[in-house]
């Protein structure tokens, strides 16, 4: 594309999109000479759809959720197959991947994967209770976008119903991100080697105000993870939204009071401290089942995000972080060769990121397995010096994988795809 506010004619619309437009935020670039552009087109032009679909993105960026999902539904109504081109300007893969409408979340943050590769990415947005759009980019291989959640459920049902004899690779099946839900993955990896997952339970409000009656669940696995202290947490929710430790009965009421929720997922706390008293936890990216290091974050609060561990204040956390990617394949991908292999292999996922620490025997204590987590090389080059390689390895990975699969497909898919068609 000529400039960022340049008209688009051809087919499908051209956006910038998330990887883009993150990089320029994350630079501290300020958007809002774009977002007036963007403006002024769909002022121009309320057909505008792609223009609606990045100015969605930089509110949602901008933290006004609500006037993003405004913005998209406007581009939605116009249009439901848009095109990120290739990063590096060449004419590589062709990605053709499902959406579903709704936040950065909702989707997998793929483009993130693909930024500054020759893989052209076609999002193609599902919408309920209706079919595909009847004019499809041609692609190489297409792709599962759409995230486990509540409110992806009835996405993934179209997809399972769409997908068979597909004339095309597909990669991430519906059944495998179903299977990630809190509530079925310590289910789906009980008794796998070497891996730890706390039982988790989906509780109504009603059952939770029980608890705090001091009520005793009948189920006997329920009421074990229910003593204190227990994790409560919004079903959906995500980045520690709501997500507390209860220290005893007494405290539930109070906790029900601060979050609204109709259902709470529950489980046991796990202390997953180290020697040095710190808390660790690793977020580590599967490929076709080879395990890459995302980060590593440590402090002394056992609620650790990577956004709330004070790694950028901190030289000495960085210094950790860096030799944990240096000596991962070595060391933590070693230790837990079996647990990471019998996870791939449980969910069937081609591509997965896990959330995970080590429990004191040496566990690999699972903590969220799914593929809505961002993956990226965003981060400063001078404050972290050894992230960028480790990430490029990464989207390397991913890439070789979309390529292995393009290569495995038989020739003639074009005479099998009533839906696709040149552009």
């Amino acid at each position: 594309m000529s400039g960022d506010t340049a008209e688009v004619t051809s087919w499908p619309p051209t956006i910038l999109g998330l990887a883009e437009l993150g990089h320029r935020a994350f630079r501290g670039e300020d958007l809002g000479a774009l977002r007036a552009a963007l403006e002024s087109r769909v002022g121009s032009d309320p057909a505008d759809a792609a223009a609606w679909l990045d100015l969605g993105i930089i509110h949602e960026y901008s933290f006004r959720p609500e006037e993003g999902r405004a913005c998209q539904a406007q581009a939605l109504r116009h249009e439901r197959v848009f095109r990120a081109p290739a990063g590096n300007g060449a004419e590589g893969l062709r990605l053709l991947m499902f959406v579903a409408p709704g936040e950065i979340i909702t989707n997998v943050p793929v483009s993130f994967l693909l930024h500054g590769s020759d893989v052209t990415l076609n999002l193609v947005f599902l919408t309920p209770d209706e079919t595909l759009p009847d004019r499809l980019p041609e692609h190489d291989v297409a792709m599962v976008g759409v995230c486990e959640s509540e409110a992806n459920l009835p996405y993934l049902a179209q997809l399972d119903a769409l997908l068979p004899g597909w004339p095309r690779p597909v990669l991430l099946d519906p059944a495998g991100i179903r299977a990630m839900e809190r509530d079925s993955l310590w289910r789906l990896l009980d008794g796998a080697p070497g891996i730890f997952m706390p039982p988790t339970f989906s509780l109504s409000r009603g059952q939770v105000r029980n608890l705090a009656l001091g009520a005793t669940p009948e189920h006997a696995d329920l009421a074990l993870a229910a003593r204190a202290p227990f994790l409560l947490r919004p079903v959906d929710s995500h980045g520690g939204h709501g997500l507390e430790r209860i220290e005893a009965s007494s405290d539930i009421a109070e906790y029900l009071n601060r979050n609204a929720a109709e259902t709470f997922f529950l489980s046991p706390f796990i202390d997953y401290r180290g020697p040095d008293g710190l808390y660790r936890k690793y977020r580590v990216a599967l490929v076709d089942g080879q395990p890459f290091l995302c980060h590593m974050a440590l402090a002394e609060q056992w609620m650790l995000h990577y956004v709330n561990a004070g790694m950028y204040e901190d030289a000495d956390k960085r210094r950790a972080e860096s030799e944990a990617f240096s000596c991962f394949d070595s060391t933590f991908a070693m230790r837990h060769a079996a647990a990471l292999k019998a996870l791939h292999e449980r969910v069937g996922l081609e591509y997965i990121i896990i959330d995970c620490a080590e429990t004191a025997d040496g566990a690999l204590l699972v903590f969220e397995a799914g593929t809505a987590m961002v993956v990226h090389d965003m981060d400063s080059a001078e404050v972290y010096p050894y992230k960028a390689p480790n990430m490029r390895r990464i989207f390397e990975a991913f890439r070789a994988m979309l390529q292995r699969r393009a290569c495995a497909y038989v020739s003639g898919a074009d005479e099998r795809s009533p839906q696709s068609t040149g552009t």
